[in-house]
This record gives C-alpha cells, sequence and structure tokens, in this order.
C-alpha cells in the first residue's frame, strides 16, 4: 500500500516546526532565549498535554500541527542553552515531565558570560557557571537598539542586536557557522535523542494503534458514509445497508479492509451523531440500526451532516453522501467547499430521484449544488432512479481498495460538441477506471496500442462498460503510455481516470520566509488570485521518478500556469519547489508530469481538489484559551485587493456553536 499518510503525517510536522520561526521569532519562550526556562518548559508541557488530548479524539491533524511547535521549543533548548557546554551527553527529560521543577538556572541579575571581541568564542561562557552546573541561555532581540542584563550572554549571530553589547559574542549552535558551531553536531544529536524521547512518550499513553495513526501509518482507505433517513429514502436505505455489509464482509483480512468507518446520518431537523470506529462487527450493528422515518417537507440537513462527515474522517477520505432530497441548509456550501479544499477530502453523491424532487421548481439548483460539491472535490454525482437494484448498481463507484490515485480528470465544456482528452499510465498502475457522468453522451478510446473502442460497445478490446443513470464506469485494460478520450455531448460532463499504485504525490501551498532561520511554512487559506504562488511538491513511492512539469490546470483540463520546478537536495530528489507566477482566478487542480529515470516511461498524477483563488486575504490569531462560559476575543485583520466591498464573517465549530 501507499507511503503517503506517512509522508503527509511528517510533512505536517516539519511545516509546522518551521512555522514557529515565522510567527514566533521575538518570542523568548517558543526557543529558550532569554532565560526563560520555565515559560519554555510550560509550552512544551502544555503543548504535550494538547497532543494527547487530541490523539484521544481522534483529531490527529490538529495533533500533529501541535507536535511540530513543541518539537521546535524542544530542540531549540539543546541549541540555545549551555546545556551540551556543561557537559551533559543524554536529554534534559525534565522538559516534558510537568510536575518536575527546573532547578539551577541562572540567578536574574548573576553574570554567565565573558566579552567576546573577534565573533566566535566557545568558551565565553563562565568558569563559576560551568563549575555549578548553572543553566543559561542567550538573550536576543531584533531591535538595534535593544540591550540585555549586564553580564548575561547573547544568542549571537548578524540578526541579534544584544551581541554587540558587553559582554559580545554568542552562545548558539544552530548551524556549523554559529558562535558556538564547533557543539552543532552533538546539540542536534542530543535534540534529536530529545524528540524520540518525547514520541516515545506519547507513544505511552496513547498506545501502539493510535500512535500509528498520528504518525500516518494506517491503511489509507477509510469508509465514510453520509447517508438520509427520511422516510422517502425506506428503499434505498436498504439497499444500502446490504452493499455496506458487503464491502465490510469482502475487504475484511485482506490489504484492502479499511483502517476505520464513519457513519454519519441525517434527516430534518436533526443529523448525526457521528459513529467512528476501528470495528468491523460495531460499524455493522450501526449500518443495521439506520431505520427510514420523519421527513416529508422534502428539503433536509444534508451539508450539516456532510460537515461532521469532513471534520470527523482524516484528511484525504473518500466520503459517500446518500440522499433522494435537496439540501435545506444550502448556506453552508461555501463552508464545505473550504473544508473539502482543506481537508482535500474527497465526496460523491449518489442521489435517487424521487417524485417530491422532480416537483420541486428548484430541482436543477439542488442537483447543481451537488454537482459542483462533487466537482470540487473529485468525485462523483451519480443520480439514478429508484427502481429496485439501481443504487446498489451506482454504488460501485465506492472505493473499496488502498493506494488509488487519479491520473487525469476533466469537465467538459458544454460549449463544445467534441472534445478530446489524453493522460499517460505508467507501470505502477493496475485497476485503470475510467468515470464520465453526464446525460446525453458518446465517447470513444484509443489505447496507446492504437486499439479503439465505443461507448456503445459493452465488452471489447480495451475494456468493459458499465452504464447506471448518468454514470459510465469503464474497467480499462491495463497498457503503458497515452491514451485518448473523445467526448461528444451537448451537456456538460466530467470525466476522471483512476488507478490502484504506490506511487502518488503530496502538495501543499507554502511561503518562503527569511531571517535568522530561513525556511517553508504552510499557507493556511487559499492562495490570492494574481499574485506568485510557491508549492512544495513530493513525490512519493518511488526513488526513480523526476519530475519535469507541474502545472494548475482549469476545471476543463487546459493549462493555465505551468511552474517553474526546482528540485531540493533533500529526500533523494523526491520534494520539489515549484514557482507559479501568477495564481490563476477560479477553480483549478494540480497537474504533475515526470518520467521514470530507470524505463523512461513517462507518468502523469492530478490533485482530486479544485483550488479556488482568492482576492480577499483573512488573518485571525487566536491569543487566549477557549473556556466555556468565558469570552473567547480572535483579533483577526481582512485584507482585500483595492476593492471596497463589505464582509460577513461567521464562524462555527464542531460542536454546533
Amino acid at each position: 500500500v501507499s507511503s503517503e499518510t506517512f509522508e503527509e503525517a511528517i510533512q505536517s510536522i516539519v511545516l509546522s516546526n518551521a512555522r514557529v520561526d515565522l510567527e514566533h521569532m521575538s518570542n523568548e519562550e517558543y526557543h529558550f532565549d532569554n532565560e526563560s526556562f520555565l515559560k519554555g518548559k510550560n509550552l512544551i508541557t502544555a503543548g504535550l498535554a494538547c497532543v494527547k488530548a487530541n490523539i484521544r479524539q481522534q483529531n490527529f491533524y490538529t495533533a500533529r500541527k501541535i507536535l511540530g511547535q513543541i518539537f521546535h521549543t524542544l530542540q531549540d533548548f539543546y541549541t540555545h542553552s549551555n546545556w551540551i557546554e556543561l557537559g551533559y551527553k543524554t536529554p534534559f527529560s525534565n522538559l516534558i515531565q510537568p510536575s518536575i521543577l527546573i532547578k539551577n538556572v541562572a540567578a536574574k541579575g548573576e553574570p554567565t558570560c565573558s566579552d567576546c571581541a573577534k565573533g566566535t568564542c566557545p568558551t565565553n561562557i563562565l568558569e563559576s557557571i560551568l563549575q555549578r552546573k548553572k543553566l543559561t541561555s542567550g538573550y536576543y532581540d531584533l531591535n538595534p537598539w535593544a540591550s540585555k542584563p549586564k553580564g548575561k550572554c547573547s544568542h549571537g549571530g548578524l540578526s541579534d542586536f544584544t551581541s554587540d553589547d558587553i559582554p559580545r559574542g554568542g552562545i548558539n549552535k544552530d548551524t556549523y557557522s554559529s558562535d558556538h558551531g564547533t557543539l552543532h553536531e552533538i546539540a542536534a544529536q542530543i535534540a534529536t535523542t530529545a524528540t524520540m524521547e518525547l514520541l516515545q512518550d506519547i507513544r505511552n499513553a496513547a498506545g501502539d494503534d493510535e500512535f500509528l495513526w498520528l504518525m500516518g501509518i494506517y491503511r489509507p482507505f477509510v469508509l465514510c458514509f453520509v447517508i438520509d433517513t427520511t422516510s422517502s429514502m425506506s428503499d434505498s436505505i436498504e439497499e444500502a445497508k446490504r452493499r455496506f455489509i458487503s464491502i465490510i464482509d469482502t475487504k475484511r483480512g485482506t490489504p484492502s479492509e479499511p483502517s476505520a468507518y464513519i457513519l454519519v446520518p441525517f434527516n430534518d431537523p436533526g443529523y448525526g451523531p457521528v459513529t467512528r470506529t476501528k470495528d468491523p462487527e460495531v460499524f455493522k450493528k450501526k449500518i443495521n440500526a439506520l431505520s427510514a422515518r420523519g421527513g416529508g417537507d422534502e428539503p433536509e440537513m444534508c451539508l450539516s451532516a456532510l460537515q461532521l462527515a469532513l471534520t470527523s474522517a482524516p484528511p484525504s477520505s473518500e466520503i459517500y453522501v446518500f440522499t433522494d432530497a435537496s439540501a435545506k441548509d444550502s448556506y453552508l456550501k461555501s463552508t464545505i467547499i473550504a473544508l473539502i479544499e482543506s481537508t482535500k477530502s474527497v465526496v460523491s453523491f449518489l442521489l435517487t430521484a424521487s417524485l417530491s424532487w422532480r416537483r420541486q421548481r428548484s430541482s436543477s439548483d439542488a442537483a447543481l449544488l451537488y454537482q459542483d460539491l462533487a466537482q470540487t472535490s473529485g468525485g462523483q454525482a451519480v443520480r439514478v432512479s429508484k427502481v429496485h437494484g439501481r443504487m446498489s448498481e451506482a454504488s460501485a463507484i465506492i472505493s473499496s481498495s488502498a493506494a488509488m490515485v487519479t491520473l487525469f480528470q476533466s469537465v467538459s465544456d458544454p460549449g463544445k460538441t467534441e472534445e478530446i482528452f489524453s493522460f499517460y499510465v505508467d507501470p505502477s498502475v493496475s485497476n485503470l477506471t475510467l468515470y464520465i457522468t453526464g446525460s446525453f453522451l458518446n465517447f470513444k478510446l484509443q489505447s496507446p496500442a492504437g486499439l479503439s473502442q465505443t461507448s456503445s460497445v459493452i465488452e471489447g478490446p480495451l475494456g468493459r462498460v458499465h452504464a447506471v443513470g448518468n454514470l459510465y464506469t469503464v474497467y480499462l485494460e491495463n497498457q503503458t503510455g497515452l491514451w485518448e478520450i473523445n467526448v461528444t455531448s451537448s451537456r456538460p460532463c466530467t470525466i476522471k481516470v483512476t488507478g490502484q499504485s504506490v506511487i502518488g504525490f503530496l502538495y501543499s501551498f507554502v511561503q518562503l520566509f527569511q531571517g535568522p532561520h530561513p525556511g517553508l511554512a504552510l499557507i493556511e487559506g487559499r492562495p490570492q488570485v494574481g499574485k506568485n504562488a510557491t508549492l512544495l511538491v513530493s513525490v512519493t513511492g518511488s526513488e526513480s521518478l523526476r519530475v519535469t512539469e507541474v502545472s494548475l490546470v482549469s476545471a476543463s483540463g487546459s493549462r493555465v500556469q505551468r511552474g517553474s520546478v526546482t528540485p531540493l537536495d533533500r529526500n533523494d530528489r523526491r520534494e520539489y519547489l515549484v514557482s507559479v507566477p501568477s495564481v490563476p482566478a477560479g477553480q483549478f487542480s494540480v497537474l504533475l508530469i515526470g518520467v521514470d529515470n530507470t524505463s523512461s516511461t513517462p507518468f502523469q498524477r492530478q490533485s482530486n481538489t479544485h483550488f479556488t483563488s482568492t482576492s480577499i486575504e483573512v488573518k485571525a490569531q487566536a491569543n487566549t484559551i477557549l473556556e466555556p462560559g468565558k469570552d473567547f476575543i480572535i483579533p483577526f485583520t481582512v485584507a482585500t485587493n483595492g476593492m471596497g466591498e463589505t464582509y460577513t464573517i461567521n464562524a462555527r465549530d464542531d460542536k454546533g456553536f
């Protein structure tokens, strides 16, 4: 199976670690600067408790972000304090023990360093401090007019203006060229050991299974169902039960067995609760307990239930929504799209047509809402009749295999009656499958070997065609090389090609920052339209692939911006920085093209998620702890590209507040 979830978890922790230098460069406690040992330790122990609490709630995404932050502070202790100069060869375990105090810290006003006029002085810590094993750390300030307490050590470096005050010089070991750079190697080694010690503490508290989930080491296939339980869904629910239980039983004990199961029912006016379990028997009981009841006024709380699923499932999950009604809570559309973009989850809708829906004047709006959400996420919106067995046939789109990748996806232009699409298939791909959703269409396939097959041929040389409702599924023969799809339709339709492969890719919008410790930080929000952007791209599952192109692709499949690809010097050149000169307006996905250096075979992957650029930037920074019954103040700024507009900002959490 794919290593993608593991590498994604590690990347999340690493980027969160680096972001501390961007957001908290001047906050002494985050770096153990200015002898802030008590505040630094409190950051670590409070953060550690928060990580463990989030693991208990299975909020692994949040746990990883907090873990990266406390790693930064923990690791800085060994490069910013004099722990190494005191002769210690093992970590200071008291830093992760909340009940143990840090003792023997140099007193306020107690001199700790001698003057160093030549820049690099590996012995400028006072002998009296070393002999009595007193802890100290360097003072640091970005302000040119800054001063430090008399006799105290400086952090050192060009950006630290306290290092010009007597005693001059610094004691940091951040790099080999730092003031105490000769100790950089041993500081890094002990910081690594301390990091492993903290991870072991988390593992002891969480248990092996939850620890593996934290690290992204689990089968990436998670079954997540959102299902309408109103009376009109009675027959469909019984069919869905049989299909769900069949998937669970068929995959049990195989490499494709789901690692977790999530169920969110909805009705009107209620939705939920969320069932989240790793036990297939528990899930089967919950499925069997579903029953149809209530409803009657047709629109239901579909998007509220989908929001619960998106906040409960791991990132990059596949979520399946079953309903025959429009959404009463369509005002949540923007929230759902934002969650899809941030989690990169795929949402597919299985919609059964009902008389009440067909009578609704807004039925086209309801169908369009579900189609828009499916398209944004790279999923399908399948409409079938309530004829017995149709729901079961349509549910064949439910992915029941791990390591599924997307090779190509596009939305055809309704203004064109004929379009030709092409994509590459590499030797690692198996279970090659084509999905086309639309009405009144024909298509023709051409393989790399030059063979062709039309949509009217059910069993042909290139694959087997299965049609139900508005969905055509083609189970393709595995042929390596360039494929073509010729689609003829007067109406919009979607095309998606998937396969099973251990080779995938990760991508994140990041910002480069400079300063004493330059690095990359994850951009949480949407990219700004018309501005340049940087992506961090990682190929997973192969050491021999070389990326030659990364482009932003419109929903119609055309390249709207091609990025400049620069390999990074780490991880055997499997990581790349991609500079995009201008973020396009509207929706786009990420397309990766490369070549296998061993076989010179072309390679292609495309992201499921379509991102929407924005001309608005909202930055929020919570500076207090959220406590029940107390006011919670969140400072924020809104910036636009010079447009005078009025905006409304609403916030809602996963408890419905």
